[in-house]
C-alpha cells in the first residue's frame, strides 16, 4: 500500500497583506496547496464502485476484441453498388461466441448473427430485413457500403490504450468498460475518512430536552450525509461544549481521520475555541472570504490533518461546504479539482446586490426559470430543503430583473 506525503504546516497560509479573500482566490489557494492524502490499494473490480481510481486503467484487450456484426443478417466481402444482387449462400453460420471456422469465398454470403466475429472473407453485413433468402442464395438491392453494419476491432478501446484516467470516481458504467477490456482488479485510493464535529453549549442532540437558548444540532446530520453521498467515509465525533480541554481531546481523537469538519467556533470571539486551538497549535488561518452566506472559514492542521472550521449557521455551513470544502476534500481523496457545472437560466426574481461579496441564493427551477427562496435569512433552514441548488451572483454590483440570465448550480453539480 502506497502512502502519500503529509501536508505542510503552512498549507493554508494567506499571502502577506491579504484581508478579505475573493471566492476565486480562496478556491485557487486550496487547489494549489492540497493534494491526495489517501493510500493506494488494489481491489477486485466487484468492490471498485464509488472508489477513486489511483492510476490510469490500461486496456489489456481491445473492445471489441474482434471485428463483429452489429445486426442479424448476411455477411460477404466488399461494397454493393445500386441495383439488384444475388449471392450464393454457403452452409453454416457465425454466432456470438460460436465463430465460423471456414472462409467465405468471394461472391458468396454467410448467415451471421449479432455480435458474431466476422469470419475471413466477410467485411460487410446486410440486415436480414433487407434480404429475400432462399435455401441456397440471397437476393437484395444495393447500394451498400463496405463495412456496413459491422464493428471494427478496437473501435471503442484499443489494447494498450488508457480506458479511464486516474482520479475518476468509478461508476457502474466504468466497471462495465473495465471488465470489457480485460481488467478484474484496479488500483484505487482508500476512501477519504472525514471526521465531523459540532461545537457550542447551545447545541443539543435531536430528541433530547432543549433548555432556554438551546438549539438542536442540524449541522452534523447534514454534513455526515453529504460526505456519505460523496463516497467518503464519514466519522461522527459528536458534539462538544464550549470547553477548550474537551474540544482538544475530541480533535485529538478526530485526527485519526484524514480530514476534520467542525461547525461553530470558527471566528474570533471568546467562545470560538476551534480558532483558538488551531492558533495555539501554530497552524491556524482565518480566511475572511468575501462570500454570503459565510465569511469566516477557519483552516488549519491538527495532528497533521486538515481542519475546515465551518460557520455554525446551517445555511452558511452547507454553502461553505459545497463551495470550498467539497472541492478541497476531492483533492485530498485523489479525485482532482471538481468545479460545479453551472447553467444560465432566466431569473424569476428581482434582486439588487451591492459590490464586494459573491452571493449564493437558495434556488430551484420552475418552468425553465430560476426562482429563489423568499427569505435570504441564514437561519431559514427550510430554504435548503426547498431548494434544488444555488443561484450564484458575481462579486460586483448587480441588479437582477425577471428574465435576466443568472447562473444556477444544481445540487447534482456538487455531487448531491
Amino acid at each position: 500500500m502506497t502512502e502519500p506525503p503529509p501536508l505542510k504546516n503552512d498549507c493554508f497560509a494567506l499571502p502577506p497583506g491579504v484581508d478579505w479573500t475573493p471566492v476565486d482566490d480562496a478556491l485557487a489557494l486550496l487547489r494549489d496547496r492540497l493534494g491526495p492524502v489517501t493510500a493506494i490499494e488494489t481491489v477486485p473490480l466487484a468492490d471498485a464502485a464509488g472508489r477513486v481510481l489511483a492510476a490510469d486503467a490500461v486496456a489489456l484487450r481491445a473492445n471489441p476484441p474482434q471485428a463483429n456484426t452489429a445486426v442479424d443478417g448476411y455477411g460477404f466481402a466488399g461494397a454493393m453498388p445500386e441495383g439488384a444482387h444475388q449471392l450464393p449462400l454457403i452452409a453454416g453460420r457465425a454466432a456470438a461466441g460460436v465463430p465460423f471456422a471456414g472462409v467465405v469465398p468471394p461472391g458468396h454470403a454467410l448467415r451471421v448473427l449479432t455480435g458474431a466475429a466476422l469470419p475471413e472473407g466477410v467485411d460487410t453485413v446486410i440486415l436480414q430485413e433487407d434480404v429475400a433468402a432462399g435455401p441456397d442464395a440471397i437476393a437484395f438491392h444495393g447500394p451498400l457500403k463496405k463495412g456496413a453494419n459491422t464493428r471494427r476491432a478496437g473501435e471503442d478501446v484499443m489494447a494498450g490504450a488508457t480506458a479511464l484516467v486516474a482520479g475518476r470516481t468509478l461508476t457502474p458504467a466504468d466497471l462495465a468498460l473495465l471488465a470489457a477490456v480485460g481488467l478484474d482488479a484496479v488500483q484505487v485510493r482508500r476512501r477519504l475518512r472525514v471526521a465531523v464535529l459540532s461545537t457550542g453549549d447551545e447545541v443539543v442532540e435531536p430528541g433530547q430536552a432543549a433548555g432556554p437558548g438551546q438549539i438542536y444540532d442540524a449541522n452534523r446530520p447534514m454534513l455526515l450525509a453529504m460526505l456519505a453521498r460523496w463516497g467518503f467515509d464519514p466519522v461522527d465525533m459528536g458534539r462538544v461544549p464550549d470547553d477548550r480541554d474537551t474540544l482538544r481531546a475530541r480533535l485529538d481523537a478526530a485526527a485519526g481521520a484524514d480530514a476534520i469538519l467542525t461547525s461553530g467556533g470558527a471566528s474570533a470571539g471568546d467562545e470560538d475555541h476551534v480558532s483558538a486551538l488551531l492558533t495555539e497549535a501554530g497552524a491556524m488561518q482565518e480566511w475572511r472570504i468575501a462570500v454570503k452566506p459565510g465569511r469566516p472559514l477557519a483552516l488549519g492542521l491538527w495532528g497533521g490533518k486538515p481542519v475546515f472550521g465551518l460557520p455554525g449557521n446551517p445555511v452558511a455551513a452547507m454553502v461553505c461546504t459545497l463551495v470550498f470544502a467539497r472541492p478541497a476534500l476531492g483533492l485530498l481523496a485523489g479525485q482532482g479539482w471538481r468545479a460545479p457545472q453551472g447553467f444560465d437560466l432566466p431569473a424569476a426574481f428581482e434582486k439588487r446586490k451591492k459590490p464586494g461579496r459573491r452571493e449564493y441564493l437558495r434556488a430551484r427551477i420552475r418552468e425553465g426559470r430560476a426562482e429563489v427562496f423568499a427569505s435570504e435569512g441564514s437561519g431559514r433552514i427550510s430554504g435548503l430543503s426547498w431548494a434544488e441548488g444555488l443561484v450564484e451572483l458575481p462579486d460586483g454590483a448587480v441588479h437582477v430583473r425577471p428574465g435576466d440570465p443568472v447562473r444556477f448550480l444544481p445540487w447534482g453539480s456538487f455531487g448531491l
